[in-house]
């Protein structure tokens, strides 16, 4: 076994791992995790938040056919770990309480866990200091006033987040992982003829401060700037149903929210999905192709390896229309009996793992973006969006857009602003008719929630076109 960050050998992971198997348990895993997160914002020229956050501890998950038990502990001392493992062999000897895992606490002052300078350290990717920090916050704020006179306000922030992690289970499987995360919001608010409207930009990935270049700088100041200038000139439309053409990049979340979520395989083994029980049969259009992925580095979604120890993998959700295959973790991969598919993820250790997207995105066609647009008589271009909605069994959606235009003989006319886009996400794949040549990445920040846990993911979307959906 490598070596581990954490203050154990590995005959110390062994011990715990019998504990947990002691009621009849046919698998368990340990997770350990410690993570630093520094955030600095800076409002109106000035520091306005300054924090930081450490999580540290390990949770414990045993597995007994369909059922589950999970525990954690923040006290990373032999008989504190082998306490957490006997609850959570005691709640998988019991019925499946996954979803509200225990925590085992000590008492404080007891702990005699090493430090985190007595561990082994592995190596730790490149931290702004806070100084840092703080001075490129103030370029920020300068460059962004220079852009636009009609700003009042800069809000800026920047959050550091380095996680180490050690995962062993009791197939004989580990990993020592470092995951570092940098990301960067702009928000701006202007002031044109007494109205006030407001914007934001952001950039995620796993990088650590190599991220902030001058290059992305600009561009999130630049994207903010416009964007919020942007709506100053637009209005809304009459509501009803529409073609809407979705562009290229941020538009992905409609991907992510109302498709790639029924494609979970815990909604499938429950059976909510509208997908349950549909693989190989064809969903959409042969033009279209979805996938998942892991392998992308540097994108919100890579994993090396997952939260279970899984190795990151790319899976092909719909391959030429028909749908292939669904997102497995062990739990879903062990009901259905084939291979997981790396996409056992969680919040922390204080959360169990569950089937969640990384990097999801559909595969470019062969369509121009120009001749996407010239095909629509009248319609919506949507480009940017906000909060949506979802109802995985129904696949039911409801997006705000943002940002977007009236299409009006196949140009690009009157700006929008502030309209919902509502559907249903398995109609809308099928009513894709047109998919564009330019798949676009979205790096923006986006945390996905699901289950009380939030993890961070990515999408991608060519521009395509959805016959109909409804604006109101």
């Amino acid at each position: 076994m490598a070596q581990s960050y954490f203050p154990f050998q590995p005959e110390d992971l062994q011990r715990v791992l019998s504990a947990a198997l002691s009621r009849g348990g046919d698998y368990a895993d340990i997770f350990l995790e410690d993570t630093v997160i520094r955030s600095i914002e800076l409002q109106d020229g000035m520091v306005s938040q300054a924090v930081q956050t450490v999580l540290y501890g390990a949770g414990i998950r045993v597995l007994r056919e369909e059922q589950t038990g999970y525990a954690y502990t923040m006290d990373l001392t032999m008989p504190a770990m082998l306490r957490a493992a006997q609850y959570a062999a005691s709640i998988g000897q019991y019925g499946d309480h996954s979803a509200q895992p225990l925590s085992v606490q000590t008492s404080r002052g007891t702990s005699t866990a090493p430090t985190r300078q007595e561990c082994l350290s592995l190596p730790v990717p490149e931290v702004m200091l806070p100084r840092q920090v703080r001075d490129t916050l103030m370029r920020i704020d300068q460059a962004a006033h220079e852009q636009d006179p009609r700003i009042v306000r800069v809000k800026a922030s920047l959050n550091q987040r380095t996680q180490h992690l050690h995962f062993i289970n009791s197939q004989g499987e580990h990993f020592t992982d470092v995951r570092p995360r940098t990301t960067l919001f702009v928000h701006i608010v202007m002031e044109q003829d007494g109205q006030t409207q407001m914007g934001f930009a952001s950039r995620m990935m796993q990088m650590g401060a190599e991220m902030i270049t001058h290059e992305t700088i600009q561009t999130v100041i630049s994207e903010a700037v416009s964007r919020t200038a942007f709506l100053f000139g637009a209005s809304r439309i009459e509501g009803g149903e529409t073609p809407v053409v979705m562009a290229a990049g941020a538009s992905g979340i409609l991907l992510h929210e109302a498709i790639g979520h029924a494609f979970e395989a815990d909604f499938i083994r429950q059976g909510t999905s509208i997908f349950a029980g549909r693989l190989g049969q064809e969903i959409c259009s042969t033009d279209i192709t979805i996938i998942d992925d892991g392998t992308q580095t540097g994108d919100a979604g890579y994993l090396a390896w997952d939260d279970e120890g899984t190795t990151g993998q790319r899976t092909v959700l719909v391959s030429d229309g028909k749908l292939q295959n669904y997102m497995h973790d062990r739990i879903s991969a062990r009901h259905f009996n084939v291979p997981p598919t790396g996409n056992g993820r969680r919040q922390s250790f204080r959360h169990p793992p569950q089937p969640r997207m990384r990097s999801t995105y559909m595969l470019p066609g062969q369509t121009s973006p120009e001749d996407i647009i010239r095909s629509v008589r009248r319609g919506i271009y949507a480009q940017v969006f906000t909060n949506g909605q979802v109802q995985i069994g129904a696949g039911d959606f409801t997006f705000y857009m943002k940002q977007g235009y009236l299409i009006e003989n196949g140009r690009l006319t009157r700006p929008l602003r502030d309209m919902n886009i509502i559907g249903n996400g398995p109609k809308a794949l099928r009513d894709i008719s047109l998919v564009g040549n330019d798949l676009l990445m979205d790096h923006s920040a986006s945390m996905c929630g699901k289950g009380g846990q939030s993890v961070p993911v990515s999408q991608g979307l060519p521009t395509v076109l959805i016959n109909k959906l409804t604006v109101g």
